[in-house]
């Protein structure tokens, strides 16, 4: 008997992900990395300075580094790259199900950022810095259609794609059904909506909350707007005004903190 297409599917993405590494570069992102006891590190190259840099991270890590000359960095990324002579492959971070990562913890009021189908790795690894700065349990992405982890995004993210759990799941409308029968109150960002932010969460602020961001351009899909509590905008001064999706969550996390 033959398998449905979507068992086979999701038989095929568990191998790749099994499969899967990631090559992080840059002085910064890789030192973060070699100290991260939940990261499985596969192999290092570095310059002879990048290895003077790091030398204290990289014996305590006890991985043992291909050490090239700066003329013919080996490593597989783009050359392009501004890689500060360093290049570590990792396996990606498994960050465990939803429900516990977003499980309010110490007391504290949990907050949650969900992305619709941002596919770039420069505005999801500054999405996950003010997710951490403003003390986010985590940001959820689709496993399809979304930025994975990459060189780039952990590069942008200055270190915080170690720390701040970055979850990839099948679908958003499911994640956002399940948030809010934990009793998160979900926020979709729209700049057509009527309610502003500050209005929305007024007397709800000791609440659970989840943020909700559409890719520029397309916002978010019908499918979200349907399924999120409510609707909401960030005001502006002028009609022309706009932001970028990682702009607009930093505004919209400082606007909900606790």
């Amino acid at each position: 008997m033959q398998k449905p297409k979507w068992v086979i599917e999701k038989e095929q993405e568990k191998r790749a992900s099994a499969n899967a590494t990631v090559w992080l570069f840059g002085l910064h992102a890789v030192r973060d990395a070699l100290v991260n006891p939940n990261r499985e590190r596969l192999r290092l190259i570095v310059t002879k300075n990048a290895f003077n840099k790091l030398e204290a991270e990289i014996n305590a890590a006890g991985i043992t580094p291909e050490i090239v000359d700066p003329r013919k960095f080996t490593a597989p990324i783009d050359p392009q790259s501004v890689h500060q002579g360093a290049a570590l492959e990792v396996k990606p971070l498994d960050w465990g199900p939803l429900e516990e990562a977003c499980m309010a913890a110490d007391g504290q009021v949990p907050r949650v950022v969900l992305l619709d189908r941002v596919t770039d790795p420069h505005n999801v690894g500054a999405i996950l810095r003010s997710a951490e700065v403003f003390g986010a349990r985590a940001v959820v992405s689709l496993l399809r259609h979304s930025a994975p982890e990459t060189g780039a995004l952990a590069k942008t993210a200055s270190g915080a794609l170690e720390r701040q759990p970055y979850l990839r799941i099948r679908n958003l409308a499911d994640a956002i059904t399940t948030l809010q029968q934990m009793g998160y109150f979900v926020l979709g960002l729209d700049g057509e909506a009527e309610t502003d932010i500050a209005t929305a969460v007024e007397g709800k602020i000791d609440r659970p909350i989840a943020l909700v961001f559409g890719a520029e351009g397309p916002g978010l899909r019908q499918k979200t707007k349907e399924t999120v509590d409510m609707l909401v905008k960030i005001p502006y001064a002028s009609d022309f005004g706009s932001l970028n999706v990682s702009n607009a969550a930093a505004v919209a996390l400082y606007a909900v903190r606790p």
